[in-house]
């Protein structure tokens, strides 16, 4: 089989320099998820027709399977297919897609390849309550015999309720000979694709059809309003998978998965959260409201607090986070650690039980088991041009409001008095501090406000 996707269009109403078909829906540029689909069935030959954008397009969508066609100018879908013929199998059938068309399911266009066989046409149609815009399917005893579009359409035709989708398959030997013969007389003075209908009914060739599943799966993208709303669509299936696997969602509307979530057994997330990447998210944990992840595992039973940010780390079981924290990447936490408001962490590892609970950075910093961060610490770890490292090996103790200029170490079961700035090792299971001598000013007196000058 041959797939051909269309991904020319400039689309005017998106207004906007980024093409059409790579606007993201759900983290991804609407091409992929076409692209993905496309692959799911295992085809000889993938062709995508770009033109609008130039090769911006190519460049936004990789895989060594997919081969490109440019048309230019754009004369309309039936076109658009004409530049596709070099690169297809003659002997195979051709299901053509649209870049914009982002929803459409394997299942829906199996049963329209099962309807079609090797010597059909097949269309994939549906019924609108409001088919404004679209091409309408004209039968005839039942049969199909051609697709007027709306624009070209009659009072009679309008009020037909099944429409074309676009979606078609074709013996590729007949669908070029029917491409060459088509004509642009009609009011847009396009090629279009939906014209090989009446052609294949002309040549005697069956005309069948299928429909899918759900009609959002043949819903396009014209304008910001319909690809936000296909958002809402694309979302609102996967909260419902979710769901079924044992998710509990607080509020399924209020849920933005732009990647792949992966969860296990018993897992709890508020509303508003937003889940990028890849993202594994072990049995028992929760996630609380309004938070952001990024490329990260969490361990069983976790804890993510709300308003917490975090990227490509990694979360230790029972480990307690935020609220109102960030993990940059790198960020390594183990069991049961806890870091706490305000705490940004980066390029760092924790192991088990040690805590960071108040307004720290930990920057390029290897922490062992059991310590206790106290409030305001900070790793000096940049001097402008170079990362250094911090170690603070098992048991130590780092009183508040604690600068730790990289390189340095803190000995097992050091303490840190508050208020140090540590510039050389701190020794093990000693007390190490740097203090000036405190003193009192007996005779010091607070300025006071001078009066306002009368005018």
């Amino acid at each position: 089989m041959n797939v051909v996707i269309l991904a020319a269009g400039m689309g005017k109403r998106m207004r906007s320099d980024l093409p059409k078909v790579l606007h993201p829906l759900a983290g991804k540029p609407l091409l992929a998820h076409v692209v993905d689909c496309a692959r799911s069935l295992g085809p000889g030959r993938i062709v995508i027709v770009y033109g609008h954008g130039g090769e911006a397009v190519p460049r936004a969508i990789a895989g060594e399977d997919l081969l490109w066609a440019l048309q230019e100018p754009q004369l309309g879908t039936g076109h658009a297919v004409m530049q596709a013929l070099p690169h297809l199998d003659p002997a195979a059938p051709t299901l053509v897609l649209y870049g914009d068309v982002p929803l459409i399911g394997r299942d829906t266009l199996a049963r329209l390849l099962a309807a079609a066989g090797s010597g059909r046409l097949g269309l994939l149609t549906v019924e609108l309550p409001d088919p404004e815009g679209y091409g309408r399917v004209l039968r005839e005893g039942g049969r199909i015999v051609r697709i007027v579009e709306h624009k070209d359409a009659d009072d009679d035709a309008r009020a037909i309720r099944e429409v074309n989708t676009g979606i078609v398959v074709a013996p590729t030997a007949a669908l070029a000979r029917w491409l060459g013969a088509l004509s642009n007389d009609n009011a847009q003075k396009e090629y279009y694709l939906t014209d090989v209908v009446a052609a294949a009914v002309h040549d005697g060739i069956g005309v069948v059809s299928a429909q899918p599943a759900d009609a959002c799966e043949t819903l396009g993208v014209n304008s910001k309003a319909q690809l936000a709303a296909l958002e809402r669509v694309f979302q609102h299936r996967l909260a419902g998978r979710l769901m079924d696997e044992g998710v509990q969602l607080a509020d399924p509307a209020r849920l933005d998965v732009r990647g792949e979530l992966t969860c296990g057994r018993d897992v709890a997330i508020d509303v508003n959260c937003v889940f990028e990447g890849k993202v594994e998210i072990g049995d028992g944990a929760s996630i609380g409201a309004h938070c952001v992840i990024r490329d990260t595992r969490i361990g069983a039973g976790a804890q993510i607090l709300p308003f917490t940010l975090i990227e490509s780390s990694s979360i230790g079981a029972r480990a307690r986070i935020g609220p109102y924290a960030r993990l940059r990447p790198g960020t390594e936490l183990g069991e049961e650690t806890h870091v706490g408001n305000f705490v940004e962490m980066k390029n760092t590892r924790m192991a088990a039980k040690s805590k960071a609970n108040h307004l720290s950075y930990l920057g390029d910093t290897t922490v062992g088991e059991r310590v206790n961060i106290g409030a305001g610490t900070i790793t000096c770890n940049y001097d402008g041009a170079n990362k250094y490292q911090t170690v603070i090996e098992d048991d130590a103790f780092i009183g508040s409001d604690t600068q730790l200029v990289a390189p340095v170490r803190v000995g097992r079961g050091a303490t840190l008095g508050a208020g140090t700035t540590l510039t050389r090792d701190a020794p093990e299971h000693k007390l190490t501090m740097s203090r000036t001598q405190q003193t009192t000013v007996e005779s010091w007196k607070r300025p006071v406000k001078k009066p306002a000058r009368k005018p």
